[in-house]
């Protein structure tokens, strides 16, 4: 017992803390920082109206900016044009990286862009029927949809009792634009009512927002957006082919 208390004493007195030019020093030295940042956070929040928790807020804006400029971006949905699968006043959450780094919208995604100059002054939402160097045509012999030459079955998220088109089309999509329409074909103003309008009716891959992936709002209807099978046996065009091997990738 004695021997252990002695060894105590020997580890005390040998404490580099007491001389000087130790590790102690280091530690003052960063205890002295870090009292200075938390010095400046002090200064902020006493300046600030409401102290920590306004600076909480303001923190806590900015991410959610920031995230609203370059990652996920919410849109309400204010017709019935993409009906049944969109309702009027849901909320989508759309994802602004889907088509960054090469990548590129795909048949059957459900978009938002900017229809200035093209549709009207506003974001629109609608479904990618056509990509360029698509020759996409309504309708054949059954009343489908036809793409490349493929007739289209889209069914299983058309507006109950609407048919693909009321109005005939037959268009070739140039490189870099999309032909764009409604899932509620009856009640959509799309790529089918502006072919004479400049553009003709295309939408400007650049003019694109982003994907919609997620109904967020109301609860009940939240679920994600899936790409619908029905365009995943459609040939690609030479053009199509040619844009992917320069980059463009989906």
């Amino acid at each position: 017992m004695d021997t252990e208390a002695q060894s105590t004493e020997r580890d005390r007195s040998s404490s580099p803390s007491d001389s000087p030019g130790t590790s102690g020093e280091i530690s003052d030295t960063e205890g002295t920082e870090g009292r200075s940042r938390f010095a400046l956070v002090a200064r902020i929040t006493d300046w600030l109206p409401g102290g920590f928790l306004t600076l909480t807020a303001l923190v806590c804006l900015v991410f959610l900016l920031l995230l609203n400029a370059f990652v996920v971006q919410p849109f309400q949905i204010p017709s019935g044009s993409m009906e049944n699968g969109l309702r009027i006043g849901d909320r989508v959450l759309v994802n602004k990286l889907a088509y960054r780094f090469g990548a590129e919208p795909r048949r059957g995604d459900v978009v938002v862009f900017d229809g200035t100059g093209y549709f009207g002054h506003a974001d629109y939402i609608k479904r990618v029927v056509g990509v360029g160097g698509d020759h996409v045509v309504c309708c054949d012999r059954e009343g489908r949809l036809q793409v490349n030459g493929r007739s289209v079955d889209e069914s299983t998220f058309l507006f109950p009792g609407d048919g693909p088109s009321t109005v005939p089309f037959d268009v070739r999509v140039p490189a870099g634009t999309l032909f764009v329409l409604g899932d509620h074909r009856s009640d959509s103003s799309d790529s089918r009512d502006h072919l004479g309008s400049p553009g003709g009716g295309m939408i400007p891959v650049g003019d694109v927002v982003g994907r919609a992936d997620w109904i967020v709002w109301p609860t009940a209807h939240w679920t994600r957006l899936h790409r619908p099978s029905a365009y995943a046996r459609v040939p690609a065009t030479e053009a199509t082919t040619s844009e992917k091997g320069d980059g463009a990738h989906g």
